[in-house]
């Protein structure tokens, strides 16, 4: 079950490069990628392992990276709701009433946005190493300094030259990776890949400054689709005690507990996780 071919949605001035798996008459699944990455960080064969339990699954580029519309370097014309706003438009555009929303990281945040947003066009959220769409509980580590101190190297590395590129993104791989195996030879296709197909390879820091959803913030009790918590519990950039104020905070939550991932899609992950999505659609 390969996947179709790219289907560009535009909405004004915006245009979304969206991909997608599977029989579209069967259940949504939209994914929704974390910060700096593109659509590719949805493996197609996780995608395509999702799509044979018989859901339909999208997955797409947001703004700034890959192939969606890109911005000047260092410049942000749009925020967070933007982004929430541009999801919905994709299931308008798949003929979408409801759909399932997974969002990894900055995903997770945008779902959660969504759901209190535009909770008729949700059946559920999946929140993967993510945390709260509000005020951060005070008693939860922050993100872990080795990331704080790898990403400030970014401004030493030549973005127009490959080697230096992938070099330095296999080594965030490694950062985020927890103690299970990682296949590092696929990682470096992704990165090598994303850099050839993206627009303004670069624009993706823009995602850094991304601000704004004021309005949603607080507002988790509010949530009332059935959502499955997924978190890793060696995630560095979002801890694992983000899950007791997520579960905590949303009444009709549960969790799946990943031990020993860290903040990654970890390919020995996969059967666990579309098994667990599954369940929890079904």
């Amino acid at each position: 079950m390969k996947s179709q071919k790219e289907r560009i949605i535009k909405s004004g001035d915006v245009s979304i490069c969206t991909e997608h798996f599977g029989n579209p008459d069967n259940p949504a699944i939209l994914l929704i990628a974390g910060a700096t990455v593109s659509m590719l960080y949805w493996d197609a064969d996780f995608c395509t392992q999702l799509a044979h339990k018989g859901y339909f699954v999208i997955r797409y580029d947001n703004r700034d990276v890959g192939k969606s519309t890109t911005y000047a370097e260092g410049t942000i014309e749009y925020d967070i709701v933007d982004l929430a706003n541009d999801a919905v438009n994709i299931l308008d555009a798949y003929k979408i009433k409801k759909g399932n929303i997974m969002g990894i990281s900055l995903g997770g945040l945008i779902a959660q946005i969504i759901a209190t947003k535009d909770p008729d066009r949700v059946n559920s959220i999946i929140l993967m190493s993510t945390g709260v769409w509000g005020t951060p509980d005070s008693g939860i580590p922050e993100m872990d300094k080795e990331v704080v101190d790898f990403q400030a190297k970014a401004e030493t590395v030549n973005w127009n030259d490959e080697k230096e590129i992938v070099d330095y993104m296999l080594q965030s791989s490694h950062l985020m990776a927890g103690r299970k195996p990682v296949d590092y030879v696929k990682e470096e296709r992704r990165i090598k890949k994303e850099f050839h197909r993206a627009i303004n390879y670069r624009s993706m820091f823009n995602h850094a400054l991304i601000q704004g959803g004021e309005d949603y913030y607080n507002r988790l009790n509010e949530i009332n689709v059935p959502t499955l918590i997924i978190h890793g519990t060696d995630d560095k950039i979002w801890n694992f005690d983000h899950t007791k104020k997520l579960l905590a905070e949303i009444e009709n939550s549960r969790l799946l507990k990943l031990e020993g991932t860290g903040h990654e899609l970890n390919y020995t992950d996969w059967n666990t996780i579309t098994t667990a999505i599954d369940e929890f659609i079904k």
